[in-house]
């Protein structure tokens, strides 16, 4: 690159720095991301790999930009060294190559049999009908229950409702939950009431 380039990107950096111009940025995304990604595949990331990390480096320059001086260094320079940083970072992070793939915790379970399944269907429906039974009210605080995983103080703090009044409509629906699933006869109504 002449001195005349690395001027012009030094004040486009600089725009970004300063005043956040995307104009500025999109000139430099354009000639700077292909020729890092280009780099830090020779340095062998996997495809993956070198576009998260010139993504990475692309938006230390849009957040970091203040931080390059072009008394100390061209733009070329600094982007490059931030990816390399990167990459040195990425690869300590990575423990993929110690690990053994042949763990059972790494296989696949095998599928449910069809009966199984079934059921398991069979359970949700059941259970998707006794929840739209619920009145709104307990239906609502279900919800922020087990779906969000609040507890009841959360709840009582999220709706203003008091912590009493949110355990007695989360006790009321699980009778009723319970009412209408063993009214089935076929699904495990262990519900867990006692939730904090």
């Amino acid at each position: 690159m002449t001195n005349e380039q690395h001027r012009h990107f030094a004040a486009l950096a600089r725009a970004v720095a300063e005043n956040r111009d995307r104009a500025a940025f999109t000139e430099l995304f354009d000639p700077f991301a292909p020729r890092i990604n280009a780099y830090l595949r020779r340095l062998a990331l996997d495809p993956g790999q070198a576009e998260e990390v010139t993504q990475e480096v692309m938006v230390v320059l849009w957040r970091k930009a203040a931080l390059f001086d072009p008394a100390k260094s061209s733009l070329a320079t600094w982007l490059f060294r931030v990816a390399r940083n990167r990459r040195i970072d990425l690869k300590r992070r990575d423990k993929s190559d110690r690990t053994d793939h042949e763990d059972p915790i790494f296989q696949p379970d095998e599928p449910p049999a069809p009966d199984e399944a079934l059921s398991a269907e069979q359970r949700d429906e059941r259970i998707r009908d006794a929840l739209q039974s619920l009145p709104e009210e307990q239906l609502e605080l279900v919800r922020m229950a087990f779906y969000a995983g609040l507890s009841h103080s959360q709840i009582a703090e999220e709706t203003g409702v008091p912590l009493g009044t949110v355990k007695s409509r989360i006790r009321l629906a699980f009778g009723r939950l319970r009412q209408a699933i063993e009214s089935d006869g076929r699904i495990d109504t262990d519900f867990g009431e006692d939730r904090p």
